[in-house]
Formats: structure tokens, sequence, C-alpha cells
């Protein structure tokens, strides 16, 4: 049932001319009173009473006056960016990461702890000593934590609803952190907060809606649509990883047979290499590896770079797979832009050529022309970058996730 609007109270509206001037400041770089007045149209009084409330807060500072339009030269203003520190995490690897960032998306220190493995109480315990480990590095009050985790998330409540590489379901994470480190956090899917990290930090700003998918242990999509996060009403949107795309194919970790992730995945593309190590003694990929258990993503990598066939037959029929899942949400959703992240992606141009084709295959050929395929230039902190947006959008107002 929709809800019914209700007028803003006081408290409301100063809240929201607080985040709109800060917002603006903080696109903007320097800029005076006057000309924040003029662009968000409050009276010039409200600019000033909003303005001298953040700088008492240590958010904004002045930093020297503008070119004179021939009265006084106006006061610039600017958001100072070691004012609050934030903790951004990516639980969605085979090690568990995280920075230290400030309000420009700057990464001051990072700390990375691997997994081996550990799954349940283990892994939560990993988590904890990260943060700990974080939060003694944090020189500035710190704003907030954002997490990005594996999984079907409740972002609202902060709830790992099911994470099964971490054996955690119904985790009440948010609550767990909170009540141990005493500040806001904020836990969502770390391929939501990807996309938060490309639209907040990244290039091409200019257009509201994003779809980005990351294609690692797991394949999963973020959705920004008009400036804003989507999450489905079940919290599920982006979910491609466990779409069947081949009839009665292999057993996935969900259950189900034949899905994305078990054709299109870092493991996938490893499992495929390791059976042609063992079934042919003399191939180039058996000879980059002690042995074929040893096989890893960059050992295919190095096999396709050097022209092996067997490995960029696999590399390539991999990315067929994501560009027919890519052509339904190009049809779906019929956004122009669609970016491609995660560890799968460091096969490059001929591997994103795949993609395309079969994307143009699989659509109306006007969607297809239209959609712009790229892939992120964010690298491997692309979900400490996003979970530190989450802290950012939800405590400063500077990038407006919402479910729905």
């Amino acid at each position: 049932m929709r809800s019914t609007p209700q007028k803003a109270t006081r408290e409301q509206t100063r809240l929201y001319n607080s985040r709109l001037v800060l917002k603006l400041i903080y696109d903007h770089g320097q800029i005076s009173r006057a000309e924040v007045a003029r662009l968000t149209h409050l009276t010039r009084t409200t600019v000033s009473e909003v303005v001298e409330a953040l700088i008492r807060d240590g958010l904004v500072e002045e930093v020297g006056v503008g070119p004179s339009a021939g009265g006084k030269p106006p006061i610039l203003l600017n958001v100072k960016d070691d004012a609050r520190h934030l903790i951004g995490v990516d639980l969605a690897s085979g090690e568990f990461r995280g920075g230290v960032v400030n309000l420009r998306g700057e990464i001051l220190h990072r700390i990375a702890l691997p997994l081996h493995s550990q799954d349940g109480d283990r892994a939560l315990a990993l988590v904890y000593r990260l943060m700990d480990e974080l939060r003694a590095l944090v020189t500035s009050p710190l704003l907030g934590i954002g997490i990005g985790t594996p999984g079907l998330m409740d972002p609202l409540n902060g709830v790992v609803r099911r994470a099964v590489n971490l054996d955690w379901q119904d985790l009440p994470l948010r609550d767990l952190l909170q009540a141990r480190y005493g500040v806001p956090v904020y836990v969502a899917n770390d391929c939501q907060v990807a996309a938060m990290a490309e639209y907040l930090f990244g290039k091409n700003k200019e257009e509201d809606n994003l779809v980005l998918v990351k294609i690692g242990q797991g394949i999963g999509a973020g959705i920004v649509l008009h400036g804003r996060l989507f999450y489905g009403d079940t919290f599920g949107a982006g979910e491609i990883g466990h779409i069947a795309v081949v009839e009665n194919g292999e057993r996935c970790r969900c259950g189900n047979r034949g899905c994305l992730e078990t054709v299109a995945s870092e493991s996938a593309i490893i499992r495929r290499a390791r059976a042609v190590a063992y079934a042919d003694q003399g191939s180039l990929l058996r000879r980059l590896a002690p042995t074929p258990d040893e096989i890893t993503l960059q050992t295919v990598c190095q096999a396709v770079e050097a022209g092996d066939e067997a490995a960029r037959h696999i590399v390539l029929e991999a990315g067929r797979y994501i560009g027919f899942a890519l052509a339904q949400i190009a049809s779906v959703l019929s956004v122009r832009r669609i970016l491609l992240a995660g560890s799968v992606t460091c096969f490059g141009q001929a591997w994103l050529d795949v993609v395309r084709e079969e994307i143009a295959r699989r659509s109306l050929s006007l969607i297809a022309r239209d959609v712009e395929i790229g892939m992120s230039h964010m690298g491997e902190d692309i979900v400490i970058l996003g979970a530190s947006a989450l802290v950012l959008a939800s405590e400063l107002g500077l990038f407006t996730p919402i479910a729905g």
C-alpha cells in the first residue's frame, strides 16, 4: 500500500536544506554563498544559516575569495575532505578487505585479511578483527561504516538473508556492528554498492541510469535508476548470477541447475581450465602451473595472451553467456550504460567484444545499438568505495539510495 504524503516538519525542512547546500558545495567544489542561493532557490538568509552550521560542524570551510562582479569579492566555500572518515569493507572475495576513506572517496589506509575458507562464526570473527584494525587507523570523527557483502540482503534492516559462501543466514550484521562500534552501519549486496561507487566516484556522472555487473566468484548487478539505487520490492534486484542459462546444466551452489555462475564466473572458468589441463598434459594451461589444481584466473589470462586456443575458447564461451544475460537487462530496463567490473574483466577486449556481439544478437537492434557496454576502471577497490558511498548517502545525503 502506498504511503500518504505528509507535510514536512520544521526539522525535516532544516535537514533537507542542509543536505541540499552541502551536496551543492560538494559537487561544485569552491562556490560562494550567493551562488549557492541562486542554484538552490533558497533565500540568502537561509543559505547563510545553513553554511554557518556546516562550518561549526567542521564539514565546510572558507577557502579564500572569488572574482568580484563589481562589489565586494565573494568568500568561497569548500567541503573539508578529511572532516570525517568512513570505513568501507568488502566481504565478497577470497579475502576480507577494508579501507579508511575520506569524504572525497580517497582511500587513506587499506587492510586485507585472508579468509582461508572460514565461514559461519569464524568468518564473523574475522570481520570483527578487520574492523578493529581499521578503527585504530581512523584519525578524524568516524561518520559510519559501510559493508558490501555477498548474497541476498535486506539492506533496510542490515540483515544478510543468505550468503552461501560464508554460511550466513538471517545474520543481523548491521545490529552486531553498531552495538560493537557505536556508529551508524549500512550493509548492502556487494554488487549494489559497487554500482554506487561508479555512480558517485566514477566517470560519466551526467548519466542518471546505470547498471554495473560484477563478475568474480559470483555474478550480480547493481542498478541505479534516476539517480537512485534500486533494490527491488524483495531486495533481490540484480541477482542475475542465478538465472538459469543452460537447460539441465551443472548443479549450482544455490541448488538449481545451469545458473549463469556455473558457466561464466571466475570459479567456472578456472574449473574448466583445470579440466583441460588434466585431459591434455601438453597443453599450455598445464605447462603454466605446477599442477592443474594450482591453475588460477591469472594462469588462464596468461594462456589467453599467449594465444592458447583452449583457454581462449573457455573465456569467449563465458563471455557469450554474460552477453546473453546482459541482453535481458538491456531489453527490460532500456538503460544506456552497462559497466562490467570484477576479476573476470582481466580478459579484456576480446572477451568484451564477445559480450557485445551476444547482446546485439539477442536484443532488438534499436536497443542494442543505443546501449553502451564498457569496463569499470575503479579496480579492486570498487566495493570498498561503494560501501563508503553508502555511508555518504545515508549520513550526508550526497547520494540517495532507495529500495523500491
